[in-house]
């Protein structure tokens, strides 16, 4: 538990409500933002081409470049753009075939889009606690947590710091099951397998049977609303693109199992094809970002910056910083101070075993994860875009040294 200190209970009530926070300031103008886009590059020319050409709706040019070339970076076959992440999520349990009774294993400390899928299906989710220091799913909680009804693993790279993958390879292949990488935060980060004489660095989104991205607009590549199935696999990619239209098969119109309508527009592709041209550019401004807040905040003794692995490169998705317990405030009251003083910020995941919609469905047993509540009541992200300037990070980091000085 290095860096956190003695777990102790109860830290806040669970009802803790960040809500006040956006009550009590509507107006965030004045406010360093949480994140901000940066489209510096050709995105408002293919915008501008794309409307021109016509092709404004779910077909064109632009999504088949979008597909190929955020595939191609991640060094997988295929890319399936949607709607959103929370839609690639939806049709990666539909194309494993999830149904009732079987069971998905996934960290608590995620945001819920991932166990919507499992739940929709039927399926249940089986939640384990995080990483102290990593905050991604805790390894060895997964190999325990596995029973003979087991049909896959969701890891999470949480908040661009991968998942240590090789434990996670060892047992889907010795039980047969899925990896269902959710790479929603992870654009650009590498994770290293250490399963062969030499180290291996593959790219976030290339660890999965299936893998996930979402394309929001805080997101390194941005589409404003979107999202990505990456899969190495023909079958899975065709059963996929039906999914995602309507469970349409090449004899249009004809429909042997239900689909949706999470398509992807051209327009939106389009401004995903100038992001991926940039994303080389992005990572060296989110890295440097992150850089300059560890230099800044490292005498904060009251205040846990994030760890990296030396089998992990991190983009910085977003920087998230944890209290201790020296702190004398939560981190509802360390927000409300940084709002007092221009700096906005945002919560963590509550742990999906604490969210009030999964008990009173019967969803979720009682459980207790220790790290997965503590960092809900104690962890928050700073200004973190990749339109952050220099002075702002600097404003920010004199912010948190004045507060919890």
């Amino acid at each position: 538990m290095s860096g956190f200190g003695k777990l102790q209970f109860p830290i806040t009530p669970l009802n803790t409500n960040w809500s006040c926070l956006f009550y009590r300031y509507g107006n965030t103008s004045e406010m360093i933002p949480v994140s901000t886009p940066a489209l510096l590059g050709n995105e408002a020319a293919y915008v501008r081409d794309c409307i021109e050409s016509g092709w404004i709706s779910s077909a064109g040019g632009y999504l088949e470049r979008f597909e190929q070339s955020w595939a191609q970076y991640c060094g997988m076959k295929h890319g399936i753009a949607v709607s959103s992440g929370t839609a690639a999520l939806q049709i990666c349990g539909d194309a494993l075939g999830l149904e009732p009774g079987d069971e998905v294993i996934m960290p608590s400390f995620t945001i819920i889009s991932c166990v919507l899928a499992v739940v929709r299906a039927g399926a249940i989710p089986v939640l384990v606690d995080c990483d102290a220091e990593t905050y991604c799913i805790d390894v060895e909680l997964v190999a325990a947590a596995i029973t003979p009804r087991t049909r896959a693993i969701m890891p999470v790279h949480i908040y661009g710091h991968p998942a240590d993958m090789d434990a996670l390879w060892s047992l889907a292949e010795r039980h047969g099951i899925a990896i269902i990488e959710d790479a929603a935060q992870a654009h650009g980060s590498e994770y290293c397998s250490r399963r062969s004489a030499e180290d291996q660095w593959r790219r976030c989104g290339s660890l999965g049977t299936l893998a996930v991205f979402s394309f929001y607009g805080n997101k390194l590549v941005t589409t404003g609303e979107g999202g990505m199935v990456l899969t190495n696999s023909d079958q899975l990619a065709q059963r996929c693109r039906s999914l995602r239209n309507l469970g349409f098969q090449p004899q249009r119109f004809r429909h042997d199992e239900l689909g949706y309508n999470f398509r992807m527009t051209n327009i939106q592709a389009a401004l995903g094809v100038a992001q991926v041209e940039r994303i080389a550019d992005t990572l060296v401004s989110k890295r440097s970002i992150g850089a300059q807040y560890n230099a800044l905040l490292a005498t904060v003794s009251t205040l846990k910056v994030p760890t990296v692995r030396n089998w992990a490169r991190v983009n910085y998705w977003m920087y998230a910083v944890v209290l201790t317990d020296a702190a004398d405030m939560d981190a509802v009251g360390f927000a409300v101070q940084l709002r007092d003083r221009g700096v906005d910020s945002r919560p963590f995941f509550m742990g999906l075993h604490e969210q009030p919609v999964l008990r009173q469905r019967g969803l979720i047993r009682e459980l207790r994860l220790p790290v997965t509540e503590r960092l809900y009541r104690r962890g928050l992200y700073l200004p973190s875009g990749p339109a952050l300037t220099t002075a702002q990070i600097e404003y920010v980091a004199s912010a948190v040294k004045d507060i919890l000085a």
